[in-house]
């Protein structure tokens, strides 16, 4: 009796783990709300200058949830979070996030996506244009 039980509780087990797997697996391959838009960022030249340690960062990443993999985002830090990498010091990124564009100018701070839009022109989805 005892191992029929035993043997329910691992079939009951590897069924939900199963279920919880499959649902994550089609949860990854669903595109992001922002993907166009941080592919069109990227394809007008705007580039996110950030450190892995710094919480501004993480939070305008988190702004484009699933999409921010398609982010032009560059790491300034040092493995060690204690030093700036040469891609950052020669383009004189001295405060975290951010965001460079084509025209040369820079915006500073977590950025809004509607500002982002409207210094590179992509459209966000969801704003009437």
């Amino acid at each position: 009796m005892k191992s029929k039980n035993l043997l329910l509780v691992i079939g009951v087990v590897v069924i939900v783990g199963g279920v919880v797997s499959y649902i994550s697996w089609q949860s990854a391959k669903t595109p992001g709300r922002l993907d166009g838009f941080a592919q069109c960022l990227k394809d007008r030249g705007a580039v996110f200058y950030g450190a892995f340690w710094c919480p501004h960062c993480q939070s305008q990443k988190a702004l484009f949830g699933k999409s921010k993999k398609f982010l032009p985002y560059v790491e300034c830090s040092t493995a060690d979070g204690q030093g700036q990498l040469p891609v950052c010091q020669d383009k004189n990124i001295s405060g975290y996030p951010t965001w460079e564009f084509t025209d040369g100018s820079r915006e500073s701070g977590e950025v809004s996506l509607e500002k982002l839009a409207e210094k590179t022109g992509c459209a966000l989805p969801g704003l009437a244009e």
